[in-house]
């Protein structure tokens, strides 16, 4: 007999960090747990959520799936709402680099950096980066993340920056995990137009980003909004185009220096600005007011070895917070939740109820879907994890390792950690 969808039933805590908009501020903490909590999912949208007693005399185990989460914390699914996940080769090297000292901005001038991706990108081929990007989505759905998002920017010209979202569209389409798209192509200028980055945005002004939005490849646009990078005039320019073009803005800003990148996404309505490891108070008071989510990335500051972003200040001060990996070759090769919430918690004086807002519905919103992803609430996407304890306070607690038992996607059970992985 065909059942009607799947029940999860008899967790300990059914954490729903329900709502449809960003968190800001002080209600960050209101994540609405749900003790003895059950969910209902039909035909991959979330039809009831509750205390347990209260769904069973609602709806009849025996026409369900039934998964029983006693001593099980459920979550929403987690949102990687900034990452760098298409790329070909890697820069092992340039990591010792930095270690001994060099850095980011030294081994970028030397050829290093966004540069030295660049041309490894431009040489793979579609297939092998089919294949690097399974498995990376893998290892993030193993985190527990259903949704991520991805940025081209390592193309820097119209057919690699073609290449790099178009492998996105496949992987959406082939891997359980939803991807957003990003089109970066300010992402570095290349070296064909060395010393001349005023004509690379006319190029990207008005050659690439009309066939980007022609052929419908992105959802955002993003732009590396910074000192000797790409100048506040400059990005204003290309951002106004991709709104134009009728793209979603995103900012990286206020990285390596206090840059007023965090005024320029308020000023422009960005959707979210990231990184900001020296965003001024101003930027902070703005982007509250404008409603610009601050999307930091603790685990980029932990391997350039900076300060971590001021993700208390931010909160205190109104700000809706969110958190991701970064994602990349260089930066930040790497993917771990558990190490963002380490880091979060540990480092940046975020505490772990907002931690979770910051990965779920404020991620969510940090890619303006917070209607359909990002809580446990009705209508919604059935994307939710299922932890191997009671309570969400241990994903924090053990520091650096996944605590994500089962991932359900869709309403359907996309990874299990017992049966060895990903499972369809």
């Amino acid at each position: 007999m065909k059942k009607n969808g799947l029940l999860v039933k008899n967790a300990p805590e059914l954490v729903t960090c329900s709502g449809s908009k960003p968190k800001q501020g002080k209600d960050m903490m209101d994540i609405h747990v749900i003790e003895d909590g059950a969910v209902v999912i039909e035909e991959g949208i979330i039809k009831a959520v509750g205390k347990t007693e209260e769904i069973l005399g609602r709806f009849n185990e025996k026409d369900y799936d039934v998964i029983d989460a006693t001593g099980k914390a459920v979550l929403p699914g987690f949102v990687d709402s900034h990452t760098h996940l298409v790329f070909g080769g890697y820069r092992a090297e340039e990591f010792s680099w930095r270690l001994r000292g060099d850095s980011y901005m030294e081994i970028m001038e030397r050829g290093g950096g966004i540069v030295n991706t660049v041309k490894a990108t431009r040489e793979a081929t579609t297939e092998e980066l089919l294949e690097v990007g399974l498995n990376r989505l893998d290892s993030m759905l193993s985190f527990g993340v259903t949704t991520v998002e991805g940025k081209s920017g390592y193309g820097l010209d119209l057919e690699t920056e073609i290449k790099q979202l178009k492998v996105m569209e496949e992987l959406d389409k082939i891997h359980p995990l939803d991807i957003v798209k990003t089109f970066m192509g300010a992402h570095a200028t290349p070296v064909e137009y060395k010393g001349r980055t005023e004509e690379y945005v006319d190029f990207l002004i008005n050659e690439i980003m009309p066939q980007i939005a022609e052929q419908n490849l992105a959802e955002f646009s993003d732009v590396f909004c910074e000192k000797n990078v790409f100048s506040i005039e400059q990005t204003r320019r290309i951002q106004e185009k991709a709104k134009e073009l009728g793209l979603k803005i995103k900012l990286h800003a206020d990285e390596i220096v206090q840059f007023g990148g965090a005024e320029l996404a308020a000023e422009l309505g960005a959707v979210s600005a990231d990184h900001l490891l020296q965003v001024s108070d101003k930027g902070i008071e703005d982007m509250a007011k404008a409603g610009v989510v601050a999307t930091l990335l603790p685990c980029t500051a932990f391997s350039l070895k900076e300060s971590f972003a001021p993700g208390r200040k931010m909160i205190d001060m109104g700000c809706a917070v969110a958190l991701a990996t970064d994602f990349n070759p260089g930066s930040c090769f790497c993917e771990s939740i558990p190490l963002v919430f380490a880091l979060a918690t540990l480092q940046m004086g975020i505490r772990v109820e907002e931690a979770i807002t910051a990965l779920t519905i404020n991620a969510a919103a940090a890619l303006d879907r917070a209607h359909e992803i990002g809580s446990i609430d009705q209508g919604k996407k059935g994307d939710i994890l299922i932890l191997e304890f009671p309570s969400y306070k241990f994903i924090p607690y053990h520091i650096g390792v996944s605590t994500v038992d089962k991932v359900i996607k869709n309403g359907k059970i996309v990874f299990d950690k017992k049966k060895g992985g990903r499972i369809c």
